[in-house]
Order: structure tokens, then sequence, then C-alpha cells
């Protein structure tokens, strides 16, 4: 009996080991190896400490022959948080987003359970909280070297003063003002008269005048002081240099409350919202036209809300937003003041947080509800629970130690071990290929930056094959087959037909790619940019494949509605009918452009081009006048309008019949250095046309949406005054 309890504990050191580990490297981690090189391995390495932490548990309640579990006073709140986020991401119409978002949500919420229920000894506690202060020491390390352009780390995408291992210097600001507590805590404990919480309700360690605690003490008030120069400078960084982008509170509140009181699906809206982890959709859909004044934010897309609870709001809806309100409610029960968990509390309602930022959140938790847990055992006891008769309940709960061990079972602890370790391996697989995949897919990306081609088409299909559920591997798959299709179509001699085996490569290329954008589409309905990426792939067809105008169209229009606030997506459309010398459908799209950002001089540029097109030269002069206002700041741009507006003055005033060549010279005006700001919205490239058209599949849906923004065709004018 003895050696099975000591096999348990020996265990639960190890798990405890492993998670001090994986709280160590949390805030360091870094690699290229990775699509994301700062959030996924960091994921990753939690996922592997949580794996470990529930195989332990899970053989140490077989080896010690009971299931426990320790109560805390957040367990019922944090359940309900994580079943409603679940839920929510399970009615997601994004449902794949949204659940590859949830797992890391829910490896956070697995290790609170894990700390709480391993931890047995303050020295645990003590050992997390220094594995925690470590990982943010040296990270701070890092960056307060990285600030002085001196460059510790041996990799040359690192050499760069405003790098941070965290990936962003607002995350790093946040994670340093939760931890720098924690090392404050350990440093002082001379201040504690009581144990681990004084009758003050404050925190940590014992005082017993030993010099070893006294030596720790002065370690962790170094380490606080070098955590405190690294956020001060981690502040002056985000006030100066590396200001963050973060979305105005005016936008993430009305996007938060509209996501749940305008979508079509009310009720499921309203109670679960978009799904967790999908505030993109959110901010795209219901952003307000006002967001478009903003200078510098307005073509910028948010994935996060202003805040994690507005964020939460959003994606999880009121059921959500509640839940995570009761967590909160039972932390201001305890009456105990935790400066780190306070912080975080604050920074979920007023500061966006990263899934780095939501592990670290729960890490926080898990330490305090372990400390309530290990001074009130009476009021937090730790249960066992027993398998008994039928008649008597099937599962019985009492205190620990209340049962005898020769009336303990190992049949209970096994089938929950069993179930546990089921568990572990089904997510732990698809977690592996996921990560697996995302690999192959970066070194996709490099093999296309090499300009290998067969390399990067063979290497994004295998990360396909092994997780066919992100729609970003799609979307550049599609566009890598296109792109070989063109680059295969315009190395074929001028006025010489492609033989067969040419044009069969071809048009598999072009079946792959619309076959690949189409599998986006349907892996993420309501996401605008997979919407736009099928339809330039049917825009750059027209000519080549039946109905490929018509459907550039229907896809270009689903863009818009899921994107409604955004000025280049009716110019996207326009481009299309502009292409397709619908002038005046051209011009209405362009009208719409200005409409929803009546300053952006784009939406000018190619406004006039469609009037000029049409033979509507006064127009398309007014047009180009707004526009040399609006660029008037910008040299090329505004040489570029003034050399056009020259040559239309001369076609206007040379002009003594009908303009029947306009459409043709309006084609040379198009060419432009893509670089510069001013350009007709053209397709980047076009197959050749064919006759008879290739047979070419159709977008999976494709509705009409009514056009969200007005439908006059107010004419610009030159005394438009553009804004500031």
């Amino acid at each position: 009996m003895q050696n099975n309890s000591s096999l348990a504990v020996s265990l639960q050191k190890i798990a405890i080991v492993i998670m001090g580990i994986a709280l160590l490297v949390l805030p360091i981690l870094y690699t290229s190896l990775t699509t994301d090189p700062f959030t996924l391995p960091k994921q990753i390495v939690i996922a592997v400490a949580v794996a470990v932490a529930v195989i332990v548990y899970g053989i140490s309640m077989v080896a010690d022959r009971k299931m426990f579990f320790r109560g805390t006073p957040f367990d019922i709140a944090i359940l309900l948080f994580t079943i409603i986020a679940f839920a929510s991401a399970v009615f997601a119409v994004n449902r794949i987003d949204s659940l590859t978002a949830f797992f890391p949500f829910l490896f956070a919420v697995v290790l609170y359970f894990s700390i709480t229920n391993l931890v047995k000894k303050e020295n645990d506690i003590v050992f997390l909280v220094s594995a925690l202060v470590i990982g943010a020491l040296v990270s701070t390390l890092l960056s307060v070297f990285q600030f002085f352009n001196i460059y510790l780390l041996p990799f040359a995408d690192t050499h760069a003063q405003g790098f941070t291992t965290y990936g962003s210097f607002l995350d790093q600001a946040i994670y340093l003002a939760i931890v720098l507590p924690l090392a404050a805590y350990l440093a002082f404990p001379l201040f504690q008269n009581n144990g681990i919480l004084t009758n003050k309700k404050t925190l940590l360690m014992r005082k017993d005048g030993s010099s070893g605690q006294m030596s720790r003490a002065i370690v962790f008030a170094f380490a606080a002081f070098i955590l405190l120069i690294g956020l001060l400078i981690t502040l002056f960084e985000l006030f100066t240099t590396q200001k963050p982008l973060i979305l105005p509170f005016a936008t993430g509140f009305q996007t938060a409350f509209a996501s749940i009181s305008q979508d079509t699906t009310l009720l499921k809206s309203f109670l679960l919202g978009s799904g967790f982890g999908t505030y993109l959709t959110d901010f795209t859909r219901f952003k307000s036209a006002s967001y478009n004044l903003d200078q510098t934010l307005w073509s910028v897309t948010f994935v996060r809300s202003t805040s994690f609870f507005l964020e939460l709001i959003a994606t999880t809806g009121f059921l959500g937003a509640l839940s995570f309100l009761f967590l909160v409610y039972r932390v201001i029960r305890q009456r105990v003041f935790f400066l780190p968990l306070v912080i975080a509390l604050l920074a979920a309602f007023l500061l966006p947080f990263s899934p780095v930022i939501v592990t670290l959140f729960f890490v926080i938790l898990a330490i305090f509800a372990s400390l309530l847990a290990l001074h009130h055992p009476n009021k937090f006891p730790t249960f066992e629970f027993h398998f008994v008769a039928f008649n008597q309940g099937l599962v019985n709960a009492t205190p620990e130690g209340a049962t005898s061990r020769q009336h303990s079972s190992r049949f209970l602890p096994s089938v929950v071990f069993i179930v546990l370790l089921a568990l572990v391996g089904v997510v732990g697989y698809f977690t592996f290929e996921y990560l697996q995949s995302d690999m192959v897919f970066e070194q996709s990306l490099v093999a296309a930056r090499q300009n290998k081609a067969q390399t990067t088409y063979d290497l994004q299909r295998q990360a396909i094959s092994i997780f066919p559920y992100r729609d970003l591997y799609y979307t550049v798959f599609s566009q890598t087959n296109l792109a070989l299709a063109n680059s295969l179509a315009a190395s074929q001699p001028k006025n010489k037909k492609p033989d067969a085996t040419v044009q069969n490569t071809i048009l598999q290329l072009i079946q792959q790619s619309i076959t690949s954008g189409r599998a986006a589409v349907s892996v993420a309905p309501e996401t605008a940019s997979d919407w736009n990426n099928l339809s330039s792939i049917y825009r750059s067809l027209i000519g080549f494949g039946q109905n490929a105008d018509a459907y550039a169209i229907a896809t270009s229009q689903q863009a818009i509605a899921l994107d409604p606030k955004n000025p280049q997506q009716y110019i996207n459309l326009g481009g299309i009918y502009y292409q397709l010398g619908q002038w005046d459908n051209a011009i209405t799209q362009f009208t719409y452009a200005w409409n929803a950002k009546s300053d952006y001089a784009n939406a000018y540029y190619n406004l006039g081009h469609a009037y000029e097109a049409k033979g509507d030269l006064n127009n398309a002069l007014q047009a180009y006048q707004v526009v040399q206002q609006l660029v008037s700041g910008n040299k090329a741009n505004s040489d570029k309008i003034s050399a056009e507006i020259k040559a239309l003055q001369n076609k206007i005033n040379s002009q003594t019949q009908g303009n029947s060549n306009n459409a043709g010279s309006n084609q040379q005006a198009n060419t432009n250095n893509g670089s510069q700001q001013l350009n007709v919205s053209t397709p980047p490239a076009t197959l050749p046309s064919i006759s008879p058209k290739a047979e070419i599949p159709g977008p999976s849906v494709s509705p009409v949406p009514s056009n969200p923004l007005p439908t006059s065709t107010v004419k610009p004018t030159s005394t438009v005054t553009p804004k500031p």
C-alpha cells in the first residue's frame, strides 16, 4: 500500500516540475519553424505540460486506489465558462476556426485544475511562482539588451530593437505587470507573520528567519527590480516607438453589442455569440461607418477587440460574458487582496488578451486558489470518490482520508484514467497534426520566398493532407496553383497553341485553384478575405472559364456582405465591372466606395477612370480634381494625377465628337507602379482568352446581398474638401 502512495507522490512531483518548466519557457519560447513564431510554440509547450499532468493525475489515482479532486471557490464558475465557450465554438458558423481557438483556451483551463489538484505543499507553489518569475526575468533581460541594441539571441530576424519574445510589447507589458508582484511577494518574507495568507489577507512566505529564506528573498528582490526596469522600458516603448494598435473602445463596444443583437440568428448570437475566438468576423461585419474616419486605423483589420471582456461579449454572447462576471464575483467574494490577480482582472476589462495572457490568467488564478485551499483545508477540502452499489448512488464522495484503503477499489480510478487517456489521445492527435502541418506549411512559405515553385506546391499539398481544416492553407494553395497556371501559360510561344499536355496541366492547376478557394470559404464561410480570394481567382479567369464573370461578381458581393463598411470591397467589385466594360455598374460601386470613406483617394481615382472610359469626361475631370486635393501631400501620387488631369483636359479641349477611343486610351492610363497608392482595380494576372471557354466549377454559394450603402449616384465635385 505504501509503495503505491509513494509512487503517486513521486509522479505528482514530476508533473509539477514539468508544469514549472512550461511556465518558465512560456514567455521565452520563439521559433521560426512555425507560421506564428511567437504564440503557437508557447501553446504547444502548455499542451504538452497539460497532457503530462493529466496522465500523471490518472496514474496517481490508480496507484493510490482513489479518485480525488480538490475543490476551490472558482471550480463551478470556470466549468460554466468553459462549457459556454465550447458551446459557442460548436454552434459557430466558422466552426473550425472557433474550435481551433478554443483548444488552447481549454489547455489553460486544464492547467488550472492540474495545478490546484497536484499542488500539495507550500513549496510546490513557491516552485511554480519561481518558474514564472525566472521566465519573465529572462525575457525581460533579453528585452532590455534589445533596447540598447545588444542582441543575445543568435537568430538574425531577432536583431531589431523592436523584437520581443512575446510577439508584442503590449503582451509583454501585461505579462510583466502580473508577474512582478509575485517576485515582490517572494522578496519580502519579513512582512509576513502568519504564513502564506496572513490576517491582513495578503501574500506570500512564512517568516522563519532562516538564512536560506533570506538569501532567496534577496534573489527575488533583485529579480523584482529587473522586472520593474523591464516593465518601465516596455511602457516607454509602448508610448513612443512601439505604439500598439488597439481598437478604439467605442468600436469594441459597438461591435460587441451589434454581434449579439443584429445577427440573423438572433437567439443563438445573443446567448452564445459568433463563436469563441472569431472576433475577426464580428469586426468586419459590424464595425460602424464612422470607423473609416480614423486615418490611422481604418484599413487595419482587428482579430481582437478592445478588451478581453468586450471580445467575450461578441464571441461567447450574453452567457459567456455572464459566466466570466460570475468568475470575477467569486474572486471578489474571497475578500483577499492578491495583487497579481487584481491586475489580471483589471486588464481583462481594459485591454485585449492574447492566448498567452489568457494562459497566465488561469495560472495566477490557480496559484491563488491553491493558496486558499492550503490554508483553509476545511473550507476547500479534497474529496475522494468511490464506486458503490447502484442503490447507494453508484458513486460516493467523502473527504480525503475518511475511507480506509482496505475499502478502496481501483475500479473507478481506472475507468476515469482510461477516459482521461482517451481524451488526451484524441486532443493530442489533432494538436500534433496541427503542429506538423503548420511546420510543413512554413517550409512551403520559405520555399516560395526562394522561388522554388515545385517545392512550394508539394509542401502546401502535404500540409493540407495532414490537417485539412485550416482556411489559410487553402487560400494560399489556391493562389499558388493560379500563379503556376499563369506562369505556364505565359511561357508558351506567342501565336502558337499549347500542346494537349500543357493545356491539360493549366486546366488542372486552375481546377485545383478553384477547388482550394471554395474549400477555404467552406471551412470559414464568414471570413470576408476568403471570399475576396475566391473572387480574385474567378476574376483572373474571365475570358478563360465559363461564367467566370458571374462567379467573380457573386463572390465579391458575398465579401461585401461580410465586410460592408470597407471601401476597398466596393472598389474590388467595381473593378470587375470595369474589366467587363460595364461602366455604369462600375461607377455605382466606386460611388459606394467614396460614400463609405469620403476622403479615400483611390475611390475617386477609380471613379474618374470609369467616367473617362464611359466617355463622361467632365465628371471624370471632377473626380480627378478631388484626387488631386486628397494626395497633395504625396509627391509621387500628386505628379501622377496632375499628368492625368493635363492629358484629360487636352482631350476635352480637342474633343469635337463622340469619344469612341476613350476606353482604349484609358486602358493605357491604367498602367502604373503597383507600389503607388493610386491604382485602378485590376486583377494581378489573367489567363489568355480561349474559345470555347473551359468549364470551371462555380462557388458553393452565390448569394446576392442587398447593398448596405445608399444607392444614390451622387457625383463628386471639385469642391469636396478632404478630411485631415
